[in-house]
Order: C-alpha cells, then structure tokens, then sequence
C-alpha cells in the first residue's frame, strides 16, 4: 500500500500571493497595467537587464524575439535537438528552418562542436537553452560563432541562474523565461523578455499589442485616452494580465529562498546517491548558479537493473512521481516527418529523450519526503 505520494512539482504559493491579487481586483485594473510594470522593473533589476517585458507564456516570448528580429522564411535558426517543443516550434511559426544540435549527455545543453557544424550562411541566430537550470556554456559558444550570429537565450527554467558572475537573461541579445507551475517561481501561465537592445525591446513591446505604437495603460492615462493608438506592425496579443503581475511580484521576492533551497536538497540527492552506480547526477557548476528548476538523473542502460521506464513505473508505486527529463524534438512526429529526420540523426539528444528522468524537487517538499525518494532509489537495485 502506497503511504505516500510525492509529486515531481508543485508551485509554491499562500496567502501572499492570494492578498496581491485584491489590488488589481478592487481598482479594476485586470488586464496588462502598472504591476505588470512593476513586476517587469524588478526582474529587470534581478536579472541585470535594461528591458524585461512581460508575456503570455515563455514560448510567446521566444515567438516576439525573433519576430523582433526579423526572422522569417529562408532563415535557418539553431536549437537544441533534447529541449521542450516550443524551443523549435517559434521559428516554425516565423516561417524560418529550425536546424537542430545535439547536446552534451553530461550537461544536456548544446554541444558547441555539433552547433559549428550547421553553421550555414543562413542562420540567423543560435538558442540556447539553459536546460533544466543550467546556464549553457555561452563563453565558448559566442567564441565558436561568427560575429552576426546572436545568441537568445531560451531561459524557460533558469530564473535566478547565472553564469560567471552574469545572471540569465542577460548572456545574449534576448532571453525568454518561464512561469508555469513546473517553474521555481510562478504566475500560473506566463513569461518575461529580458534584453539590453533598446531597439529589439521597443519592437517586441509594440508586437505583444497587437502591434500598437503604445500601450493601453499609456492611453489610459495620456491626455487622449479617447483616440486610438497606431497600428503600424502586425502584432500580437501576448500580454500578460495585472493579476499575474502581482502574483510574480510576490514570487520574484521569494526567488533566491527557493532556489537556495533547491540547492541544498540537490546536494542532498548528489551525496545520497552516490553509491546508486547506475545514475549520473546532474552536473553543479563550478562557476555560476544553477537554478535547480529540475533534478534530471541519466540512467545508464549497461548498469541499471531495469530499463529507465520500468524503474520509473517501480517509483510511481512506491509513491514518488518521475517524468523523462524532457524530449527528443527530432523524434516527435511533426518534426521527424516534415524534416525527414532519424533518432539516430542526434545520438546524444537520443539518449537522452530515452535515459533521463527527473526526480521530485520542489519547494513544498519535506525532509522525509525527500529521505523516500532516496530510499526508493536504493530499493531498486
């Protein structure tokens, strides 16, 4: 009989969160207004940025940074092959090529070797995904690149991470981060752009409006609210609501708690399994924070007693939830089909899809809950 049942992720939100919701409700400001401003300036602060914009969702803010650039059809944009969906869906939805990489089994981010290889005279720009909470080696990579070549930064897991003293967010021409639920911190749905390109921010913030020349809440309170803005792009609606943006104002504050909490307990889980021969743990940077969004174990198939599914179905019994690490994009089947694409095409993203599993690490977890997913490990064999 299952005693206890530990979920792989669950956000970390009270009454905090609760009361900042009563602002935006009483006054009547619920859609993009002054805490989405207010949430924007303090992530831009935390995150060393000049701009930081507030969108639906990371993928829609991946989707304006390169529609701010400019990207469309006969562009070709590199992206990690072992990454969520969304990394490649963006470039789909400009009409450029997603070119994939493969990545580092160690590391799970880029393999820098394989992203020189699809260099080609059209690629416009390289993403780099700060998997799981690990910042990508940007050092070598922006060595390994032409000039022209930007780097943006898919930082869906990595708020509060860092790399060489430099915070996410901040490492390439534009980042996008995430606040789902699965993240450290959370709005419910929702993400942030963060740039120093004036120019780029400028662009993304009129796209997010459908392509307004300014913002509802600056027509609200100009000296015409009653005229309508320009409308000179097409644009979007990827604005985030006041309501998230008092949520995320009230997580942003908890966010180096959470993340040295993760810290702690993924230490925990790097010396409790050790001795466990058949598990690579996640790699902790020497230089840099990691932002612990996940806690992502390599099953290797020549040691472990079971394939990774049957040890991942042998925890769910015994209570503790695990998900594959994430997937393989190359072997979904939009993207092997329309591409013409092999698993064995990018053995290590392969590999990965196939080995990885992430363990629960979350905030609301106790010690004992954590001492059990331990001590299920070790039953395994």
């Amino acid at each position: 009989m299952v005693t206890r049942s530990i979920a792989i992720s669950l956000p970390c939100t009270g009454d905090e969160e609760w009361q900042a919701t009563r602002e935006p409700l009483l006054t009547g400001w619920l859609t993009q207004g002054p805490q989405v401003a207010a949430f924007e300036q303090a992530f831009a602060v935390r995150h060393a940025v000049a701009h930081a914009l507030a969108t639906t969702s990371c993928t829609t803010g991946l989707h304006l940074i390169l529609a701010a650039m400019g990207i469309g059809p006969g562009d070709e944009v590199i992206v990690p092959a072992f990454t969520w969906v969304a990394t490649a869906n963006v470039v789909v939805y400009c009409g450029a090529t997603p070119i994939f990489a493969d990545v580092d089994r160690r590391t799970y981010n880029l393999d820098v070797g394989d992203v020189v290889q699809r260099l080609t005279p059209r690629t416009k720009a390289v993403v780099a995904v700060h998997l799981f909470g690990l910042c990508a080696d940007i050092d070598r990579l922006r060595a390994a690149l032409p000039a022209h070549v930007p780097i943006i930064e898919d930082a869906a897991c990595a708020a509060g991470a860092s790399y060489n003293g430099k915070p996410a967010g901040s490492l390439g021409l534009a980042a996008a981060f995430s606040f789902h639920p699965r993240k450290s911190i959370t709005t419910g749905e929702g993400g942030m752009v963060t740039t120093n390109d004036a120019v780029l921010a400028a662009t993304a913030n009129m796209l997010r409006n459908h392509g307004a020349s300014i913002s509802e809440e600056q027509r609200h309170n100009g000296p015409r609210p009653y005229l309508l803005p320009e409308f000179n792009l097409l644009g979007y609606n990827y604005r985030m609501t006041d309501l998230q943006g008092a949520v995320g104002l009230v997580q942003l504050a908890k966010l180096d708690r959470f993340i040295a909490e993760r810290a702690a307990r993924a230490a925990y889980y790097s010396r409790s399994l050790a001795d466990i021969e058949w598990l690579q743990p996640p790699v902790t940077p020497s230089q840099g924070q990691h932002a612990w969004q996940a806690y992502v174990l390599y099953v290797d198939p020549a040691m472990a007693p079971a394939p990774r599914n049957e040890i991942m179905e042998r925890l769910q019994t015994a209570g503790v939830a695990t998900r594959p690490g994430t997937h393989a994009v190359h072997m979904l089947g939009y993207y092997a089909g329309r591409f013409g694409l092999r698993p064995g095409d990018f053995p290590a993203a392969r590999d990965c899809n196939d080995q990885t599993m992430a363990i629960p690490l979350h905030n609301r977890m106790t010690e004992a809950d954590y001492a059990h997913v331990v001590e299920s490990l070790h039953r395994i064999g």
